[in-house]
């Protein structure tokens, strides 16, 4: 089993910053990525590293405006957000993979509201 514990959301104007955490307990873990959730639609893709070697993929709507970050002895993948849009609102999910397997882990989800 792995723990997610999601932190960081908030309402923040457009332009804004905000940054996720996603601690991660349990299991020795592959990749640590971000989903999102907008009301009304699918839980999309944002962002994700391979927390051997730091590689990232990002969708191409954050790209230059988002990174993701991982703290390997806090066991701990950020999601640092610039320039925020309204478009960006969303539940914001943390999503781990552990080593040797397809399986995947969510955390409980962390609300990011861009508005004026």
């Amino acid at each position: 089993q792995v723990q997610l514990v999601e932190s960081g959301g908030g309402l923040v104007q457009p332009g804004g910053s905000l940054t996720l955490s996603c601690a991660a307990s349990g299991r020795s873990l592959n990749t640590m990525g971000w989903f999102r959730q907008a009301p009304g639609k699918e839980r999309d893709f944002v962002a994700a590293i391979i927390l051997n070697g730091g590689r990232t993929d990002y969708i191409e709507s954050v790209v230059g405006r988002f990174t993701i970050s991982r703290d390997s002895a806090k066991n701990t993948v950020y999601l640092q957000m610039n320039s925020l849009k309204f478009e960006d609102t969303a539940v914001y999910y943390c999503r781990a993979n552990p080593v040797f397997t397809t399986t995947y882990y969510w955390g409980q989800g962390t609300q990011v509201t861009v508005s004026s």
